[in-house]
């Protein structure tokens, strides 16, 4: 069985992070990405519907070690592909994934101190041994996203896609589309498909609140006119930081206010009669994630005639098309079920502790990345405010941190452990104050956070950078343990990478 001091599961933007980040900061240790697919990219190359981009700035979902030179801020998704490829494949990452290995359970032994992984390869298994554990593989399911059940789907003559499944050599020219949904997917099908389409029709429950921002950001072409790519790239980074939570702290303090400011932005683009049927939420801002529109390419798509909004419930489907509970009937040709995901708990893998099988939902999260009472095991969670990436760094950072403390230490096992007191302390959903479908759906299966620090998943940024980069491992509830036995040391039985 082949031993590393880390393996890192998943080959997304995560998992090349992480594997960037130990390259960095742990010189000598070893690693291996286990990547269930056969290639890199992870969302970026699943993903593959008309428009697919960021709904994040890519200069704060871009490595902190590799500027993103592209010019657009809102990025599409071949270019974010391309992107995380050429992050593995400079550093030599690409040669250190083992691809088409998708990992089925993680059993860890005190005696021995460390997991024995077990992943499904071509029919057969393959078995691994690490000290640490590195979970990369995102929280959604890659197998199939989430379409909720409509009435009558079996009868309609037509073609139905999820978006998570698009066919590759799809024609939708001169086609009739409805795109039931109301998220991020939708809002970019529609302003994408439909140049070429007869009609598209967003086809939503409720509205979402929306907002269009440039596709390039100005301030940061001209800053790399004066400075170093690098300088330049992180500047342009806390900008955006910065930027972020100003908005996100004032969705929590005035949330009428911003409200207010969002709408009117609205009516400007699209008119008062139309944001008022269809672009006005019951909830406030940033209780789901706001939508964002590069260059108001759905704004000009509604405005040409070529797409519509209509808002309504869902009767049934009939053989051409979707009938509302309102009468109305919308004509299809193609129906796009998106719908949303679906989540899964650290990529459904089986875990047990000294032959003890783990609930997730027992457990409290410590920091957001951590679980109390299971030793060596780290999870990335991105924000829900911000982008994924600015999170993943910090819990990459954290991995390198407690590796080198272990092996400075002569210690083999680290584990997340509640204190006397905080034995009956009161858990708390581990995302709270946010509301979308697909969280709904499946908190109850995550770890639940606690009512202080550490335990707390605080969706914060600059507070995380403060208990993630620089407060002490030994803060006394990350209990050190379990001393390296002479001959035994991890690095002395590792492959080297």
């Amino acid at each position: 069985m082949e031993h590393y001091d880390v393996i890192i599961v998943g080959a997304g933007l995560s998992g090349i992070g992480a594997a960037r980040q130990l390259q960095d900061k742990c010189p000598g240790r070893s690693f291996l990405i286990l990547e269930a697919r056969d290639t890199i990219g992870g969302t970026w190359d699943l993903f593959r519907y008309p428009g697919i981009r960021s709904d994040s700035d890519m200069y704060t979902m871009g490595y902190d070690s590799k500027p993103w030179l592209n010019p657009k801020a809102i990025a599409d998704g071949p270019s974010i592909l391309a992107y995380v490829r050429e992050a593995a494949t400079e550093r030599g990452i690409d040669r250190l994934i083992r691809f088409k290995h998708k990992v089925q359970a993680a059993r860890w032994s005190s005696a021995d101190g460390r997991w024995e992984v077990s992943a499904e390869h071509e029919g057969g298994e393959s078995r691994y041994s690490c000290g640490m554990l590195f979970v990369c593989s995102g929280y959604y399911s890659y197998e199939h996203g989430h379409t909720p059940h409509f009435e009558g789907l079996a009868d309609f003559a037509g073609t139905v896609i999820h978006p998570q499944h698009w066919p590759e050599n799809l024609d939708y020219s001169g086609k009739r589309v409805v795109i039931i949904g109301s998220g991020a997917t939708a809002m970019t099908l529609v302003p994408s498909m439909a140049d070429r389409a007869a009609k598209v029709t967003m086809l939503q429950r409720s509205p979402t609140y929306v907002v269009s921002l440039p596709s390039q950001d100005v301030v940061a072409r001209w800053l790399r006119r004066l400075l170093p790519e690098q300088l330049a790239y992180r500047i342009t980074r806390w900008k955006n930081v910065m930027f972020q939570r100003y908005v996100y702290r004032q969705t929590r303090v005035n949330p009428d206010k911003v409200r207010n400011k969002l709408l009117g932005l609205l009516r400007k683009a699209l008119g008062p009669e139309l944001v008022a049927r269809h672009f006005t939420p019951a909830y406030k801002p940033w209780d789901q994630r706001l939508c964002l529109v590069p260059d108001g390419d759905l704004f000009k798509a509604i405005r040409s005639g070529k797409a519509e909004v209509v808002t309504g419930q869902i009767s049934r489907i009939t053989a051409d098309g979707i009938e509302l509970v309102s009468g109305q009937k919308l004509a299809a040709d193609i129906i796009v079920t998106a719908t949303g995901l679906d989540l899964v708990v650290l990529g459904n893998i089986a875990f047990e502790v000294d032959d003890r099988p783990i609930s997730f939902p027992d457990t409290f999260s410590y920091k957001g990345m951590m679980f109390s009472g299971v030793p060596n095991l780290v999870y990335t969670l991105g924000y829900i405010n911000a982008s994924w990436t600015l999170r993943s760094e910090l819990v990459a950072e954290f991995v390198c941190r407690l590796v080198n403390h272990l092996h400075a230490k002569g210690l083999r096992q680290c584990t997340p452990t509640l204190r006397k007191s905080e034995e009956k302390m009161p858990a708390r959903v581990l995302i709270d104050d946010f509301s979308p479908g697909y969280i709904r759906r499946s908190i109850d299966r995550m770890a639940r956070q606690g009512d202080h620090a550490p335990w707390v998943n605080t969706q914060n940024y600059l507070l995380d950078r403060k208990a993630i980069r620089e407060a002490p491992l030994e803060d006394g509830v990350l209990v050190f343990s379990n001393s390296v036995k002479s001959g035994a040391d991890a690095s002395t039985v590792s492959r080297a990478a």
